[in-house]
């Protein structure tokens, strides 16, 4: 099988082809990435001369490039994305461009080449906060930031085209994701890098907001999963049972690392932040899959990665202008 991923070169979908092309000897990937500031071709040059591996640097809204890449391909893995909240509170315009119009350009591509399955790489954000029990896939989708709404936007219209016009589509609704290679914007890389250049670690609010961690690893195996498995029109919570406050989980980087919590310094929470996502995979766990990394261990792992791997951090930060501006604004409180 030949299946074209999108968003190759970012952190989930990187590993994403590692790991498929290591367990599958029988599949063949399409790396389809146009290399924004968070796509790096570095994490994906073990697979390079892999003969069963190509990459195509292009832009998912331009339909005729889409349309070349997509030769021969029975499949579809959607990644490419813009993902980071905090950016899109500060400017919207890029996330419905890629996260809407690219998925639709996709979609209409996927239905004129006949493409057999059609999976989109969603977030549990886009069912919003939870106070107590867990969001099903059934129940009503509330986003409520502009990157959550543009996943939402995606997410529905990639449903809508299973009922429409029978394309084969399949949704993952993931919850946060940690493991090596991951931007340093994101909290844990962020935090395990300012904690090791002994930098303030910027939390929002009082900390206690929760989140449902998993280890790319583990994402990565139920995206397989559910592609081979899943049901047409459906979409499927990937969820573990590692709930943590944000808080804790800052104490834990500074605990491994053996740095002090004075480095924590509370800020402004940001606008609208949601308290808690919470979802239910019984549905995905139905289809066998189950996680396989311990939170503790994985997480201790994660962080010595970025220790080790000061160089490509680093280098990330400093060649960056936007996101040293962006954090210069977080660390004065932006809400």
């Amino acid at each position: 099988m030949k299946v074209l991923v999108t968003g190759g070169a970012g952190f989930i979908g990187s590993y994403l082809i590692k790991l498929w092309l290591r367990l599958d000897p029988k599949i063949s990937i399409v790396n389809f990435d146009k290399i924004t500031y968070a796509g790096d071709l570095s994490r994906v040059r073990e697979v390079e001369r892999n003969s069963r591996y190509r990459f195509v640097n292009a832009d998912i809204c331009d339909a005729k490039a889409v349309e070349k890449a997509l030769e021969g391909c029975s499949a579809v893995v959607h990644l490419a994305a813009e993902t980071h909240v905090d950016r899109s509170l500060l400017d919207a315009k890029n996330f419905f461009d890629t996260n809407v119009y690219g998925t639709y350009v996709l979609l209409e591509t996927s239905l004129k080449k006949r493409i057999e399955k059609f999976l989109l790489v969603s977030t549990d954000e886009v069912y919003g906060s939870r106070e107590k029990g867990y969001f099903k896939e059934e129940d009503p989708l509330a986003p409520t930031s502009p990157y959550s709404v543009s996943k939402t936007a995606a997410d529905l219209m990639v449903l809508a085209y299973a009922h429409t016009h029978g394309l084969y589509t399949l949704v993952t609704r993931g919850c946060n994701t940690y493991g090596p290679y991951q931007y340093p914007e994101k909290v844990i890389p962020l935090f395990i890098s300012n904690a090791l250049s002994l930098q303030p670690l910027p939390l929002y609010g009082d900390g206690l907001q929760v989140r449902n961690w998993i280890h790319v690893e583990d994402h990565s195996r139920a995206i397989i999963r559910v592609l081979k498995k899943g049901k047409k029109g459906e979409a499927y919570n990937i969820s573990t049972r590692n709930y943590l406050s944000n808080i804790d989980l800052t104490r834990s980087i500074l605990k491994t690392l053996g740095r002090p919590e004075t480095l924590i310094k509370k800020v402004k929470d940001r606008i609208g932040h949601d308290r808690r996502y919470a979802i239910d995979s019984g549905k995905l766990r139905a289809l066998g899959w189950k996680e396989t990394c311990d939170f503790k261990r994985s997480l201790e792992d994660t962080v010595l990665w970025y220790k080790k791997n000061e160089a490509w951090w680093k280098k990330i930060k400093e060649k960056d202008a936007r996101f040293k501006k962006y954090y210069a604004r977080t660390y004065k409180g932006r809400g």
